[in-house]
């Protein structure tokens, strides 16, 4: 296999439906490229897109503005609708535009910028659920009055940007863009690919293993667990008039 063939497999931002599609002569038929289609893709992008900046803002404001908003876990709700934010500004406008053209078209600085944004805001919106969760299960399961303190929830949250910006790093460093050539049907495109080192898969099928574990499985684990803790005890909670009765 070439190497043009190799890297159209390996496909923009990761995805090889590019390559599907080139390497077939019909290509053109694609169901995305038929108008109707795509004005309902454009149509409801835009729509989810519009949706999640207004009703994030408005959750950032309000907990911003309104002084008695202004609690520990509320501001963890606030980072956790930031991180949606960026969702809605780099993650969907691209993908929407990615699947119309089938091409990277915003050169090679968004090439590494881009998928380290996208990679940023998932890990901080599941880590900041993982946060949340346990903030409930400790004043709810132990009955603990005192809320973290600012400076705590303050160092909690520029862990979890920390923590996630290390492990979106890679998606930013091996990253590879350049202009490829399609012979047969006299096509030059703009790709945007993973490349790790050597040349090798391995590492990247290493990489997504543990995404899958850091990012799924533990925080799923955690989260479930917190939260049935929490229905336990309320469940087993007396009140006072049910112990007088």
């Amino acid at each position: 296999m070439d190497t043009t063939s190799t890297h159209l497999q390996q496909g923009i931002l990761g995805n090889n439906s590019l390559s599907f599609h080139l390497d077939r002569p019909g290509f053109h038929s694609d169901i995305t490229k038929h108008v109707g289609v795509q004005a309902a893709l454009i149509t409801a992008y835009s729509l989810i897109i519009l949706l999640g900046l207004v009703g994030n803002a408005l959750v950032i404001y309000m907990i911003i503005h309104f002084r008695n908003m202004r609690t520990v876990t509320n501001f963890f709700i606030a980072n956790l609708a930031l991180a949606d934010l960026l969702v809605d500004t780099l993650c969907l406008p691209f993908t929407l535009v990615y699947t119309l053209l089938d091409e990277w078209k915003f050169g090679a600085v968004l090439c590494h910028m881009v998928p380290f944004a996208q990679a940023l805001s998932v890990h901080v919106s599941i880590l900041m659920l993982a946060v949340i969760a346990l903030e409930r299960y400790r004043c709810i399961v132990f009955h603990l009055g005192q809320r973290l303190t600012w400076r705590s929830s303050l160092l909690i949250m520029a862990f979890t940007w920390t923590l996630s910006a290390v492990l979106a790093g890679p998606l930013a460093i091996f990253r590879e863009y350049r202009q490829e050539e399609i012979p047969s049907i006299n096509l030059r495109i703009s790709v945007c690919y993973e490349k790790w080192p050597y040349g090798s898969s391995r590492d990247g099928v290493i990489y997504s293993l543990s995404m899958l574990l850091l990012q799924y499985v533990l925080p799923l684990s955690i989260i479930s667990y917190a939260y049935i803790c929490i229905w336990v005890k309320l469940k087993n909670h007396v009140s006072p008039a049910s112990r007088i009765d």
